[in-house]
């Protein structure tokens, strides 16, 4: 039987907690044996109350609090930490709202059988609000273009990924990335699928996010973009736009001069002051790429 570790990243959720807890726990015995872990990332209610009542009758239960609110990645990464540590052969993250079904668990976890090293429990049949059921889908359909990997669901909070992959994404569990954690995986090399799930109704209290984890979502996106595109070669995205900068403002100083040799003036023209802040640009591009390679090999050399 696989270790099971199910983690559950909760603010402000003592209500919902009451109810998912236990069918998290009833499903998890249905497959192996494993704990539920809630991690509780700073709440003001009862939630750490909670858990340990529920952690006092079943000894599967186990909370995790952290010092402050610090959101969802770095409760995740915590939670992922203990489950590695602890053994896990099995990772799962759910939410704490009540939205993911845990009798969907076996299913995800049955798909891990098939040769696949992360499984998103997606939710095509959204039971949200209207602006934020199509908003996401535009946001999934973006992620897509962009990262250039398959998938109807990325934001979902229904993953079941391998201990490996667990250990290998913590690193990038920081800010919101979370959302991002199955193009990290791919991206790493490890095999991602998508199998539909039930979504319910949120039970109790009130969304967590507003419109503004659009706009995040985007940067945060490049920001993974960048990360795994350029981890190990700086210089070829800053030495590239620096040479391309440093030809252009060459190029126009060659054409300004040789106009001011055919006896144009050169002082009011506003080429003249382009063509130089290319070249310093350039230059300074240059050299931030060498330096970023110099950290890189500092790094890797270290390793």
């Amino acid at each position: 039987m696989a270790q099971v570790w199910v983690v559950v990243p909760a603010f402000n959720e003592a209500e919902n907690l009451e109810v998912v807890v236990p069918q998290i726990v009833a499903a998890v015995a249905e497959i192996g044996e494993g704990r539920v872990l809630v991690v509780d990332d700073g709440s003001t209610d009862e939630t750490a109350e909670v858990t340990r009542r529920l952690a006092s009758d079943d000894a599967t239960v186990q909370l995790e609090q952290m010092g402050r609110n610090t959101g969802k990645a770095a409760a995740l990464k915590r939670g992922f930490t203990i489950a590695v540590e602890a053994g896990a052969e099995v990772v799962v993250m759910m939410d704490a709202d009540g939205q993911d079904d845990p009798r969907e668990l076996a299913g995800l976890v049955g798909k891990l059988d098939e040769g696949f090293d992360l499984v998103t429990g997606a939710r095509l049949l959204r039971r949200d609000r209207f602006i934020k059921k199509y908003t996401s889908r535009l946001y999934n359909k973006t992620t897509s273009i962009i990262a250039g990997v398959p998938g109807k669901d990325f934001n979902s909070g229904f993953k079941v990924m391998r201990a490996s992959v667990a250990n290998n994404v913590r690193p990038m569990m920081y800010g919101e990335l979370h959302r991002y954690l199955t193009v990290i995986a791919a991206w790493m090399g490890h095999r991602v699928t998508e199998v539909p799930v039930e979504h319910h109704r949120r039970m109790f209290g009130s969304s967590k996010y507003g419109l503004a984890r659009f706009w995040r979502g985007f940067m945060d996106l490049l920001t993974v973009r960048f990360i795994m595109s350029y981890e190990h070669r700086p210089s070829h995205l800053f030495g590239g736009l620096g040479f391309v900068s440093l030809l252009a403002g060459i190029a126009i100083l060659v054409y300004l001069t040789i106009t001011w040799f055919l006896g144009a003036p050169l002082g009011d023209r506003p080429l003249l002051i382009a063509g130089f802040l290319l070249v310093v640009v350039g230059i300074q591009l240059l050299v931030f790429g060498l330096l970023a390679e110099l950290v890189v090999y500092g790094r890797n050399r270290d390793r």
